[in-house]
């Protein structure tokens, strides 16, 4: 808690002086327990954690009532948006179009306001009237206990899908996954392997500025704001890897790369939205995979025991589970 606690006085100091000065003073104990910051023009400053927003008094006092919030004005989303481009909005044109921009430590801040369209499509969002801070945190070794289940030894690792509703932790243990399989877990005697993560939104890894903020492993490559379509082609052409990593699949392009990977022999593991299995397999993009079998593990999470529990661990030939949350 006092890493995370740390790793919440970092992240506010991407906001002005203000809402620093503000978001300082609240308990300790909600410090660590954080998830997002949101800043709302006109609207009461919020945090979020365990699905639940609560409301910052100008003294720093936390309520789930709004009455006595700090109300944002339009110079604190302004001032707060110079310092997260770093007073220059220009540098980040790329990842405005995408809707947000990835700060130091890899926390992500997602742009509401004006979206301007031009001949190419989305070209900007302008007249921002909205900010929220998502703050990435890295937990090390959530994934230790299931890797067992995720390898045959020596050196086989069984495509994988984690199924998981929002902000269940599905890009963390993904993250941790990754880390593991490349450091080379004990189960591989130290021979990991080479992973390449295609990070469309710049979650999984975290990169600023080409280094990657979160630990993913020493044989772990990273094509940072890549469509995973072309990230995954990108990858099987020039980085040889043995597993690639993805968040959030789904459309008709994915399957297409993901199909290239696999007849390039290259194993795959990566997240979906879904309340269960079931609910995955109806979606129509994802048809050819399930009729074809291609994932041999299926992780399914929910939040019964907090953030990222995993449910059960479901075989992807017999459709039945070799794990099982206890109790």
């Amino acid at each position: 808690m006092l890493k995370n606690s740390r790793i919440y006085d970092s992240v506010i100091q991407n906001l002005c002086g203000e809402l620093n000065t503000v978001l300082a003073q609240i308990p300790s104990k909600y410090k660590g327990k954080v998830e997002e910051i949101r800043l709302r023009n006109g609207g009461p400053l919020t945090i979020s954690y365990e699905s639940k927003d609560y409301f910052i008094s100008t003294n720093g006092s936390v309520s789930l009532t709004p009455s006595n919030a700090m109300i944002i004005r339009e110079e604190h989303i302004r001032n707060t948006f110079q310092i997260i481009s770093n007073y220059s909005v220009y540098a980040y044109e790329e990842e405005i179009r995408n809707g947000y921009i990835t700060i130091k430590g890899g926390h992500r801040v997602g742009i509401g306001g004006k979206i301007i369209y031009g001949s190419n499509g989305l070209e900007t969002i302008k007249n921002i009237s909205s900010l929220n801070i998502r703050i990435g945190k890295e937990i090390l070794g959530v994934s230790d206990s299931i890797i067992p289940y995720l390898v045959k030894i020596p050196r086989i690792f069984y495509n994988t899908l984690i199924v998981s509703p929002p902000q269940c932790g599905k890009t963390t243990l993904l993250r941790d996954i990754v880390r593991n399989l490349s450091n080379g877990f004990s189960l591989l005697k130290a021979n990991g392997f080479k992973v390449s993560i295609v990070d469309e939104r710049s979650e999984i890894a975290g990169m600023y500025k080409g280094i990657a903020q979160n630990d993913i492993g020493i044989r772990t490559d990273v094509l940072d704001g890549c469509l995973k379509s072309d990230g995954i082609m990108m990858a099987i052409r020039a980085l040889s890897p043995d597993i690639i990593a993805v968040d959030e699949i789904g459309s008709k392009k994915d399957v297409e790369a993901i199909n290239e990977a696999l007849r390039a022999g290259i194993k795959l593991i990566a997240t979906i939205h879904g309340s269960n299995l079931e609910e995955v397999m109806r979606k129509s993009s994802m048809k050819e995979l399930f009729e074809e079998k291609v994932f041999e593990r299926f992780i399914i999470l929910d939040r019964s025991k907090g953030v990222g529990s995993i449910k059960e661990i479901i075989d992807g030939y017999s459709f039945k589970p070799i794990y099982e949350l206890k109790g």
